[in-house]
């Protein structure tokens, strides 16, 4: 007899956290959990669905969504990081809630609502390398969105992720692409091709 059938299933993972959070925490815990939650009733959970993505779960100041495209994960992605600062423009600099966001597209493992594997280990890992406001990608998603999308994208080399067993191709989305005026849906029509540029 064989073992339980293990459900698996090709998604694009995003993965995000808020950067320096028990320092905002200590500062102030009240104000900080509060537009925290307020981002995420307002912003971030509305991007994932319009963008065809599932809210995995949260985890403290995290979050883990799954998507069938990448170029919906792209797209959800580049709208949160546009947009957060519009809540905190008020707020000091040093008090801000800036968050950093992983995506890789790869094989998941299904566990009832949760999502497990490789796969989402290394979106989780690509969130780590990410700057405060900014967005990393795995190869995989830079190539998925060639042609699709057009953002450009800086290569950060390979990395040797934490308990993964082979390197990673790590790409950055270049900071232009993620200021207000940037936001923009723009994907490939029949007759208009647009083009992902990578910069080294």
């Amino acid at each position: 007899m064989g073992g339980e059938r293990v459900e698996r299933r090709l998604a694009a993972i995003l993965a995000a956290d808020v950067a320096g959070y028990s320092r905002l925490v200590g500062q102030d815990e009240t104000g900080t959990l509060s537009r925290l939650k307020a981002l995420r009733s307002e912003l971030i959970e509305p991007n994932i669905a319009a963008n065809n993505g599932r809210l995995v779960k949260t985890m403290g100041d995290g979050f883990l969504a799954e998507f069938s495209s990448t170029v919906d994960a792209l797209l959800c992605a580049i709208e949160i990081q546009a947009r957060i600062p519009e809540y905190d423009s008020a707020i000091a600099l040093d008090r801000r809630i800036r968050m950093r966001i992983g995506i890789h597209q790869g094989d998941i493992v299904i566990d009832g609502g949760d999502i497990l594997g490789d796969g989402v280990n290394i979106a989780a890992r690509l969130e780590g390398l990410a700057e405060p406001g900014g967005i990393c990608v795995s190869g995989r998603v830079q190539e998925d969105a060639a042609g699709k999308l057009d953002i450009a994208f800086s290569d950060l080399g390979d990395y040797q992720l934490k308990n993964i067993a082979r390197p990673v191709r790590v790409y950055a989305i270049n900071s232009t692409a993620l200021s207000p005026p940037a936001r923009r849906r723009r994907r490939c029509g029949a007759s208009r091709s647009l083009s992902c540029h990578s910069a080294t």
